[in-house]
């Protein structure tokens, strides 16, 4: 069957709750992606940070084929091998000392809220519920999530929403302080934020929100379901500052592709949890966390995250010069392999133009382009995509100058 007739299919039968590029992959390996036609692209989106280890990771493939001849699924009413192994790993990797696992970002942080409001009803005070979150925030598209969600287009035509939470800017620690009243529990936030936009903190942020929550007695939660896995060049974006959350969720690139998410817990934390508090049928299964064990074994073990801190610096470099060559890039900023470059100008067209060139990358915030390449991109892999852009920009401008004279000229 051929593409058009596989799209218009796909028109015909999924529900359209996505506005797809005319792109049908099919294949996939390392930081390469190929359509039904054989066309090749050079993915700098990894499905929006999914594949931190590139497509197919030999790795996970064997750990996906080796598991499925044994044991794809059974209850969590019974011990899982490769559930206990990869929780070991979060814990011994991080500040955790208990995990909670289930199938996707969403789910995690929908669990991150319900905990935290458990425990403070428990530990801080009965009338202890709300949850304050930034501005431009994204955090999933659940009830409770999508209202801890700060940004209103997403909230459209889903009232009424649940109540329980506060919005305040990012990168505003006078703004947290002032919002924490005696309803408090909790402040969740992305260490940096993706769907807003790739913003970036200033320097002692997290720290600053720590000490906050720590002076007020609530919970601090990071959502680190887009930079968490080693996308800004150590294993959870926390780490870059003195600090450490109480609750942290990731998901999205913790299987190396295959669907699974996790909340992390500190130990007292966790003990507010009792067995039916929360649940998931699907969470914790063996194909998803022999997975995620081989997943997370390649980026402590293949130096990846070297790796990307190094073409992480090396790419924002590049991206750098090109904001001094055209006037309408306002800013360019990323951390690791999170990269933003915002425009002055829509980006949806430019995303289109790079993929004629066959580079996938992706647009957010309506003008921040936005590069998520595999932890395993090359510089010169780097290289490549910036050549690509150039050119794309060269005949934006081109185009611009030539409707600017035309315009003067009438």
């Amino acid at each position: 069957m051929d593409s058009q007739t596989l799209m218009m299919l796909s028109e015909q039968y999924i529900a359209h709750t996505y506005n797809r590029y005319p792109l049908l992959l099919v294949r996939g390996k390392g930081t390469r992606v190929w359509d039904l036609d054989g066309k090749e692209y050079l993915d700098f989106f990894a499905g929006l940070a999914v594949c931190n280890l590139g497509h197919c990771h030999p790795k996970v493939v064997k750990a996906i084929q080796d598991q499925a001849e044994k044991l794809i699924h059974v209850s969590n009413l019974y011990y899982i091998e490769p559930q206990i192994q990869l929780a070991s790993l979060l814990c011994k990797h991080s500040f955790a000392g208990k995990v909670f696992f289930c199938n996707s970002g969403a789910e995690a942080n929908e669990g991150a809220l319900k905990l935290a409001r458990k425990y403070a009803k428990e530990k801080i005070g009965e009338d202890r519920y709300e949850v304050i979150t930034m501005e431009n925030s994204f955090h999933g598209r659940t009830l409770a999530t999508l209202t801890a969600t700060a940004q209103k287009k997403y909230h459209k035509g889903y009232g009424p929403l649940m109540p329980g939470f506060k919005y305040v800017p990012f990168n505003d620690l006078k703004a947290v302080r002032q919002a924490i009243d005696p309803k408090t529990c909790a402040v969740l936030l992305e260490p940096i934020q993706g769907e807003g936009g790739v913003n970036i903190p200033s320097e002692g942020y997290l720290k600053g929100l720590r000490e906050i929550c720590d002076e007020k007695g609530i919970l601090l939660i990071l959502d680190e379901v887009q930079v968490g896995m080693g996308r800004t060049g150590k294993l959870f974006a926390y780490e870059h500052e003195d600090m450490k959350p109480d609750l942290l969720t990731v998901a999205k690139s913790l299987a190396g592709g295959v669907p699974i998410g996790a909340l992390l817990i500190r130990d007292e934390i966790a003990k507010s949890f009792e067995p039916g508090d929360h649940a998931s049928t699907f969470g914790g299964n063996p194909l998803a966390t022999a997975a995620g064990v081989a997943a997370l074994s390649a980026i402590l073990e293949e130096g990846m995250l070297d790796h990307c801190r190094r073409v992480g610096e090396y790419f924002l470099s590049r991206l750098e010069e090109i904001k001094k060559k055209f006037p309408f890039v306002q800013d360019v900023r990323g951390r690791g392999l999170i990269l933003g470059m915002e425009l002055k100008i829509e980006g949806a067209e430019i995303v289109k133009k790079m993929m004629e060139k066959g580079f996938l990358i992706n647009c957010t915030a309506g003008n921040v382009l936005r590069f998520l390449p595999p932890l395993i991109v090359t510089e010169e892999e780097v290289d490549q995509m910036i050549k690509a852009l150039e050119e794309t920009f060269e005949k934006l401008q081109t185009s611009s100058t030539n409707n600017q004279i035309s315009s003067n000229s009438q």
